[in-house]
C-alpha cells in the first residue's frame, strides 16, 4: 500500500519561490527516508501550490511544518482540508523528539564553545502572536522543557510578535546560546531575529532554523511511519 504526506508550511507571500522550493526538498530528503510513501511539499504563500500538491499526491495526510497549534494549523489548513476529505496532523513543533533533538543540537553548541550549561543561559527566540496564545505557550514550554532536560542556569523566551520582544530579553544576558523556534528560513529568521539581537549586543553561538537541522528529516519520518502503524 502506497500512503501519501504533504508537509505544507506558510511561506513568505513577498517572495514565496525560495521557500517553496526549501520546502520541496525537505519533503524529498523524507522521502527518501520512507520508501513505499509518496512525500510532497507545498506553502500556503505560493498561489495553487497546495492544491497542486493535493491533486497529485491523490489523497495525502497533511503534516504542518508549523510551530504549535495556532490559528494556520486549527483554521487554516483545517478549513482547506476539511471539503477534501483529508486528515491533518499535529504540526511539527509538537513533537515529542524534538525536545530530544534540540538538546542534542544544543549540547554540541556547548560542546563548541567548551562551556558548562550550568553556566550558560538559554535565549528561545518565537514568534510570538496577537491572534493566538498557543505560539507563545508552545516557546515556553519548549524553553522549560530544554532547561530542565540540559540543566541550563536559566532559561528566557523572546519574540517577534509580542512582549516580551526578543531585542529585550537578549539584553544582558552574559554566556548564552540561541536557539531560534523557527521551521524555515523567512522573513522573521532572515531579518528580524538578527536584527534584534544586534540590537541586545547578544553574543552567544545561534543555532539555524530548523529547516536546516540535519535530523529533521528523519524526525519528521518517524513520526509519519509511527502513525501510520497505528492507523
Amino acid at each position: 500500500m502506497t500512503r501519501s504526506a504533504l508537509i505544507v508550511a506558510h511561506g513568505s507571500p513577498s517572495d514565496p519561490d525560495p521557500q517553496e522550493a526549501a520546502l520541496k526538498d525537505l519533503a524529498a530528503r523524507i522521502g527518501a527516508l520512507l520508501p513505499g510513501w509518496r512525500i510532497g511539499g507545498a506553502t500556503l504563500a505560493k498561489e495553487g501550490a497546495f492544491d497542486a500538491a493535493v491533486a497529485d499526491l491523490g489523497a495525502p495526510w497533511i503534516y504542518p511544518y508549523f510551530m504549535a497549534r495556532g490559528y494556520f494549523t486549527k483554521k487554516v489548513l483545517a478549513e482547506r482540508a476539511e471539503p477534501l476529505g483529508l486528515r491533518v496532523l499535529e504540526p511539527f513543533g509538537t513533537e515529542p523528539a524534538l525536545v530530544t533533538s534540540a538538546a542534542h543540537a544544543l549540547q554540541r553548541a556547548l560542546g563548541d564553545k567548551g562551556w558548562q550549561a550550568a553556566e550558560t543561559t538559554l535565549l528561545v527566540a518565537a514568534h510570538g502572536s496577537n491572534v493566538s496564545r498557543t505560539s507563545a505557550e508552545s516557546a515556553r514550554d519548549f524553553a522549560a522543557a530544554l532547561e530542565a532536560e540540559i540543566g541550563f542556569a536559566k532559561a528566557r523566551v523572546g519574540y517577534v510578535e509580542e512582549p516580551p520582544y526578543l531585542n529585550e530579553s537578549a539584553r544582558g544576558l552574559g554566556q548564552a546560546i540561541c536557539l531560534p523556534q523557527f521551521a524555515l528560513n523567512a522573513g522573521h529568521m532572515l531579518e528580524d531575529v538578527p536584527e534584534a539581537l544586534a540590537e541586545a549586543d547578544f553574543a552567544g553561538p545561534v543555532l539555524p532554523a530548523f529547516i536546516d537541522w540535519p535530523e529533521i528529516p528523519e524526525l519528521i519520518a518517524q513520526s509519519l511511519e509511527m502513525q501510520a502503524s497505528s492507523a
